[in-house]
């Protein structure tokens, strides 16, 4: 379980493809205080440490996993966002995130809003009625509040603090970005379902 707080970038090191891929991420983490078998989310994906060094871990990718999120896009010296599963007693700034990505969405507009930067993204058709204005979503890991939805596209506004802190401060037209929706949204859609 994850909030949406980035607590590092890592970079990709290495990538090999095994019977599944492997990726060695380079991190800021002391990594003497990370078990085997911890979960990290990167980019928003929740994937499991299978070995460690001093400053990198290593994680092991399934063709199920690449298949449904931007991973097959990662290359060495990438730059991804990592956050650590929560501890009891922990902070929880963000939302709660499973670190199960939905889906890819498609950033298709950016502009510049005072220091801030508005980015507009396409959310899969089966996704977008999970997504409502004020509402959150975890986008490349990253707790975010909608601002607007429009059909299948809805608008994020990113801060100074956020670009720096995170991988948005490189965001470009046409990125596809690791979508995981609100786990309250998709519950009472399920009810609704039913109802």
């Amino acid at each position: 379980m994850f909030t949406g707080i980035i607590t590092d970038q890592g970079t990709i090191r290495q990538l090999e493809q095994r019977g599944d891929l492997r990726a060695r991420i380079g991190c800021g983490y002391d990594t003497a205080s990370i078990d085997i078998g911890a979960s990290i989310a990167c980019d928003g994906v929740c994937l499991t440490v299978i070995a460690l060094g001093d400053d990198w871990f290593d994680v092991e990718i399934s063709a199920e996993t690449v298949s449904k999120t931007n991973l097959s896009q990662w290359v060495e010296t990438r730059q991804i966002n990592l956050e650590r599963a929560l501890k009891v007693g922990d902070e929880l700034g963000g939302h709660i995130v499973s670190g199960h990505v939905d889906g890819v969405a498609e950033v298709v507009r950016i502009a510049e809003d005072g220091d801030s930067t508005r980015v507009t993204l396409r959310a899969p058709d089966t996704l977008a009625r999970f997504i409502a204005p004020k509402g959150s979503v975890a986008l490349n890991g990253v707790s975010l509040t909608v601002n607007e939805v429009d059909d299948c596209e809805f608008g994020i506004n990113f801060i100074p603090h956020t670009k720096e802190v995170t991988t948005w401060g490189q965001v470009a037209l046409g990125d596809a970005v690791n979508l995981e929706i609100d786990t309250l949204a998709r519950y009472v859609a399920r009810l609704r379902d039913f109802a």
